[in-house]
């Protein structure tokens, strides 16, 4: 598997940011570490195990970076408009820059632009999903597993203009019939899956709604709810990835 590791300057955040890059040539794949994790966690957590058949093959490209959490979604007891505003620094170094930036890096490798999956597990999956629905012009499918889909955890009763805009089961429920996103959306692939085990309740909750917003609007997401055994941990979120990863890639 070709690994390469680079560390850019980003103008939104100010400060250098680092990536890793997993695999010479396919589809690329945005995947955004759980709460306050690192570049690095894709392989040092062994998510990299589970891709290595797709990644070996030149299936799939995976792009794993940082997130700045700790200043945003679980600094609970910031200031919360300048959480959010952090927050929303980070979204556009996502969209300004790193998108580019994969565009540049994938496209020299398949000598054709491919559009991005977005990829996560826990505040990951929330991530993932946040930015697929926000930009469905940039992300053509997402993958999100366990994660929870609105600002109540993170911000409890506050709600601004960037809190709603980053929460979607609020911003989904506000979309018109005729909104262009939703043709968008069906479209494209969306696959969000939780389990019903230790750790999950809050999760599954949230997942239960943003299902039951996706069916309101008629947005044909794939929305699973695994057994009463299938916890909040890695073991069960490989199993997950190895399980949708081929109708992501359009095997199945």
């Amino acid at each position: 598997m070709e690994i390469r590791y680079f560390k850019n300057y980003s103008h939104c955040l100010g400060r250098d940011m680092e990536f890793k890059v997993y695999g010479h040539r396919g589809k690329p794949v945005l995947f955004i570490p759980c709460q306050a994790g690192r570049f690095f966690d894709f392989e040092n957590f062994h998510m990299d195990d589970v891709f290595r058949p797709w990644i070996d093959e030149g299936k799939v490209m995976v792009f794993s970076i940082d997130t700045i959490d700790n200043e945003t979604w679980a600094n609970k007891g910031g200031n919360p408009r300048q959480r959010i505003e952090q927050h929303e620094r980070w979204y556009r170094y996502i969209v300004e820059e790193m998108v580019p930036t994969i565009h540049h890096l994938a496209g020299e490798r398949n000598w054709h632009q491919e559009a991005i999956t977005t990829f996560g597990c826990s505040m990951g999956a929330q991530h993932a999903a946040n930015l697929f629905f926000r930009r469905p012009d940039l992300f053509d499918s997402v993958l999100a597993l366990s994660g929870v889909y609105d600002s109540r955890d993170a911000f409890g009763d506050y709600m601004d203009d960037l809190v709603y805009a980053n929460s979607p089961c609020d911003y989904l429920a506000g979309l018109p019939a005729d909104h262009p996103y939703i043709r968008m959306y069906n479209e494209r692939k969306i696959i969000i899956c939780v389990g019903q085990g230790a750790w999950e309740d809050v999760l599954k909750a949230s997942t239960a709604r943003l299902d039951g917003v996706l069916r309101r609007k008629g947005i044909n997401g794939w929305v699973n709810f695994w057994g009463y055994d299938v916890n909040h941990d890695w073991d069960w979120w490989y199993k997950q990835t190895a399980y949708y990863l081929p109708f992501i890639l359009g095997e199945q």
